[in-house]
This record gives C-alpha cells, sequence and structure tokens, in this order.
C-alpha cells in the first residue's frame, strides 16, 4: 500500500511516449523523472507520478484491448487561477474536451493530452 508520504502511481497509455513527455513537462508543469525510450517514461508533479506507457511497453501489452481506450478516467490538477490557465493552454493550441463547469467546490474544465486521455484543471472554491 501507498502510504501518505509515498507519491501516487497513474498509467496513462499514450500512442507516442515522446510527446506525451513534452505535454506533460512543457504545458503541465511536470518534471521528467524516468525516460526509457519509445516504449516508456514516467513524470511527476507534487506526489503524482504519471506512468506514461508506449504501445511497446509491458503495462500496454497487458491491458486488454477493450479496456485500452482513453478517457475512461483522468487525473486531477489543482490550479491557482484556471482563467489564467485556460488562455495559457488555448494559447499552445491545447485540445479541450469540456466548457468550464461551476459547483459548490470550485470550477474545472477538461483537456486532452496527445493520446486522448482525460485531465481534469481545478480552481478550488476558496481560490476563486
Amino acid at each position: 500500500m501507498t502510504t501518505q508520504n509515498e507519491s501516487v502511481g497513474v498509467r496513462y497509455l499514450v500512442d507516442d511516449v515522446r510527446s506525451a513527455i513534452e505535454f506533460y513537462t512543457g504545458r503541465l508543469g511536470f518534471t521528467l523523472h524516468t525516460n526509457a525510450g519509445p516504449a516508456f517514461a514516467d513524470v511527476t508533479r507534487g506526489s503524482l507520478r504519471l506512468l506514461l506507457s508506449g504501445p511497446a511497453s509491458s503495462g500496454a501489452r497487458a491491458t486488454p484491448a477493450e479496456s485500452a481506450d482513453p478517457g475512461r478516467n483522468r487525473i486531477h490538477l489543482v490550479v491557482d487561477d484556471l482563467d489564467d490557465e485556460i488562455g495559457r493552454l488555448r494559447d499552445a493550441d491545447v485540445p479541450f474536451r469540456s466548457e468550464v463547469v461551476s459547483g459548490p467546490g470550485g470550477r474545472q474544465i477538461l483537456i486532452t493530452d496527445p493520446a486522448g486521455n482525460l485531465v481534469e484543471l481545478f480552481q478550488p472554491a476558496s481560490a476563486a
């Protein structure tokens, strides 16, 4: 089991590891941890370790085809200013999958990585 002091790992299946690294480090502030060529890389942000598994990785090969579609789950990244992030990412031609949704807990919007995996950007109500 992961303890509170350890990072949490999430695996995303990606078509192109290099473009996924560029997206997460260049657009969302992750740090490259491991780059194992075209098969696998991992990037970190805070306590999140995102495992980027290309088609040749063991993680991708272990996933049944019917479960491999992107977009069934998403990572959730807290941001200080959602409007600033939206503007910055639109200027970088990052694809958006939703409009801003507001609720009692805050505001959020969905973007996609180069493989179509969802990323939720969330600004808590206390920061709004």
